[in-house]
């Protein structure tokens, strides 16, 4: 089943977009190899949903972490040995040698372009080959049990194959006939192709490993821990923003006996960082990247549906009114047909009239809490809805992100707070700007 994360989220979480600032995708852009960053773009796109999977992924990158290993090789002679490596795939044995036997005959008549091309390739593979059988070696000594299994399947094919045992003994270049070179050549592009391709996929990602498990160092993130579905848990210490280096963590835990937390604050507050902040640690979670937490417990789920930053549509003539409506609509439609979503709504219906949004603010959250196999977040201004769903439902918890006034300043702690604010600053605020006075 693939995890569930539409587009409007995406852009709501700022998840993905290599160049994008602060995205998700671009803190753990690290990669090194073309190979790795591609990796990089699929666990993106496709977040896990087996806990198995998602903690053996984790366990994985931690490992790296705890090795703080650098890339095993120079990467310009990477791109040298896989250029050459991905160039075979289709020569026959006597075809091969032709081609060896045509660039001798183009060297001897001083055309050297061409042999030195091949001649960079072959033998910078058989150096780097060495290289890698040297780190994979290594690996498997230190740690009988390191978390790399499946993956190490792709190393003990390639460098048990009984026609490779000369790849390990000293070659010299030039000391090689062109017999030699002819079928060490054919052998490595042509008859071991597609197991050289495995073999470049677990050196990508062994890049994307280090990649990861760096950024994890280096800004202090943690691996969440995955749980069966039936728990239907997440339990968050410390969660902030992995795009601010000096954000302020709060703590949040949501089960079946209390899945919906009802958020109040002011503007500027903290609201929707918190709730972004929530929702990215929840899809990387289930990514089995490391999150921005002192420590996170998650039971998996489908997916994330949040309504944080909806636009209108001017080419379909909708309101900003009208497209809430919809997307609570399309949201509704999803957590009806019982799954176990993750849903985020930032200040429901600001895109209508007080009585309006206090209305249908209260119905929603009231039905939507009838469904205690979903989690839910749901910020308003509209701090009288609480008191009511206060009465009426017995599995909300009521928090809010308080406003300090210093004077006729505000100030915020970022810190939630449980209950219902009371804070109702924003008058002061804007007779601080002196707006009254600019248009008097």
């Amino acid at each position: 089943m693939a995890f569930i994360a539409d587009n409007q989220t995406l852009e709501d979480l700022n998840i993905r977009g290599r160049y994008k600032s602060n995205s998700l995708y671009s803190i753990f852009n690290r990669t090194k190899t073309n190979g790795g960053g591609q990796l990089l773009d699929h666990m993106f796109q496709h977040p896990l949903t087996d806990e198995k999977e998602i903690n053996r992924r984790s366990a994985i990158f931690q490992y790296f972490q705890e090795k703080a290993w650098e890339f095993p090789v120079d990467m310009d002679e990477f791109g040298i040995m896989e250029n050459y490596l991905l160039s075979g795939g289709g020569q026959s044995w006597a075809s091969n040698a032709l081609q060896v036997a045509r660039r001798r005959g183009l060297k001897a008549m001083g055309l050297m372009q061409e042999y030195n091309l091949f001649n960079t390739g072959f033998y910078t593979a058989i150096r780097l080959l060495k290289d890698w059988h040297i780190f994979f070696t290594r690996l498997q000594k230190e740690d009988a049990h390191h978390p790399l299994g499946k993956e190490m399947e792709a190393f003990q094919k390639v460098y048990s194959h009984q026609k490779l045992s000369w790849l390990l003994q000293p070659v010299t270049e030039g000391r090689l006939s062109g017999w030699q070179v002819a079928g060490y050549d054919h052998l490595l592009r042509n008859v071991l192709h597609d197991d050289m391709k495995a073999l470049l996929q677990l050196m990508y990602f062994i890049d994307l490993c280090i990649a990861v498990s760096d950024v994890a160092r280096d800004k202090k993130f943690v691996y969440a821990e995955a749980l069966p579905r039936p728990q239907r848990v997440i339990d968050i210490k410390d969660c902030r923003h992995p795009g601010l280096d000096k954000a302020i963590g709060n703590d949040l835990l949501l089960d079946q006996n209390s899945n919906m937390l009802f958020l109040t604050g002011a503007n500027m507050a903290g609201k929707s960082t918190f709730m972004k902040s929530f929702g990215v640690a929840v899809y990387m979670a289930h990514m089995g990247f490391p999150v921005a937490a002192a420590s996170m417990r998650f039971s998996v789920k489908d997916g994330i549906y949040s309504s944080i930053n909806v636009p209108d549509n001017l080419d379909m003539g909708l309101s900003h009114f009208y497209a809430e409506v919809l997307r609570v609509k399309n949201v509704a439609e999803e957590v009806a047909s019982k799954k176990d979503l993750l849903v985020i709504f930032d200040e429901l219906f600001k895109g209508t009239n007080v009585k309006d949004a206090y209305d249908a603010t209260l119905a929603v959250s009231e039905a939507f809490s009838a469904y205690r196999n979903c989690a839910f977040i749901i910020s308003t201004h509209i701090i009288e809805v609480g008191t009511v769903l206060m009465e009426k439902c017995n599995n909300l918890q009521f928090s809010y992100l308080p406003t300090i006034m210093d004077g006729q300043a505000p100030r915020y702690t970022y810190r939630m707070q449980q209950g219902i604010t009371s804070d109702r600053h924003g008058m002061m605020i804007i007779e601080n700007e002196k707006i009254l006075d600019i248009i008097g």
